[in-house]
């Protein structure tokens, strides 16, 4: 499931691609993803500006001129697309919204867990209230050691649920968390209520170090994700250990190992991680 730095490189890329443009048509081929589509297309989107394209969390909203966002999230499949009115339509592309610079925005999920709807907002430049459950972005200021500290109290999950729980901190999933907390030789199993302030201070500044660095590189491809373009992120090539059970440790040597916390497979070295 694309993580918070490959919504960032897709939203950045649809923000350029759309932001500016014009919806003059609306074609829906599948009838449901996570939700039903069939209403886009009776939604009195044509005729309305793309404003911006911004994140949050793992969602992109499309922002409209009439205090409306097209809201999506990519699921486990997710991938969206800004191609010519040439190229065919693919076998799982779900909804065509054709730009006026002649481009046309595609999505296509072969899985059906993704997300596209159109949300109404209380002000032109707030998210719409269904994202209000998510905690802060992990790059912006209020994600700082005290705040994660504070959180972790009387918490009874572990380190590596807390960094995943996106209502304390969101867009961090099971690849960027299990970097982040082998970088700050963090036991994935240490109860959250046992972290000093020393240890979070520790988590968010790898935090932020790994997932910039993730960004720059155009996020992680594991199987589904891909870029607007169809380019693959390069961060795989950055993976100390994610993915690399019963390999060596590339710190001490010793063997990763990989247990089910939360039913998500974490990888760990338990030499290097205490």
């Amino acid at each position: 499931m694309p993580e918070l730095p490959e919504a960032e490189t897709i939203g950045k890329a649809l923000d350029l691609a759309m932001s500016g443009k014009k919806i003059e048509k609306v074609e829906v081929f599948s009838p449901k993803m996570r939700t039903s589509l069939l209403v886009l297309p009776d939604a009195g989107l044509v005729g309305k500006t793309i404003l911006s394209v911004r994140r949050r969390g793992r969602y992109l909203a499309a922002f409209l001129d009439d205090q409306r966002c097209l809201l999506m999230h990519f699921g486990m499949s997710g991938v969206v697309r800004i191609e010519s009115g040439d190229v065919p339509r693919r076998k799982h592309e779900h909804i065509f919204i054709h730009l006026s610079d002649g481009n046309i925005f595609k999505f296509e999920c072969p899985r059906r867990f993704s997300l596209l709807e159109v949300h109404t907002l209380k002000s032109p430049d707030t998210f719409p209230e269904a994202l209000d459950h998510l905690g802060v972005e992990p790059l912006s200021d209020d994600f700082d050691g005290p705040y994660l500290f504070e959180k972790s109290r009387s918490r009874k999950l572990t380190v590596k649920q807390l960094l995943m729980d996106n209502s304390v901190v969101t867009g961090i999933g099971n690849i960027y968390a299990t970097e982040i907390l082998f970088a700050s030789k963090t036991d994935p199993r240490k109860a959250a209520a046992s972290l000093t302030m020393k240890n979070c201070t520790e988590i968010v500044k790898n935090s932020k170090k790994i997932l910039l660095k993730a960004i720059e590189c155009g996020g992680t491809t594991i199987s589904d994700f891909r870029h607007v373009d169809g380019s693959e992120g390069k961060f795989v090539l950055n993976l100390k250990i994610y993915g690399k059970s019963g390999e060596r440790c590339p710190e001490c040597s010793a063997v990763l190992q990989s247990i089910s916390l939360g039913g998500r497979n974490s990888c760990f070295c338990p030499e290097c991680q205490k």
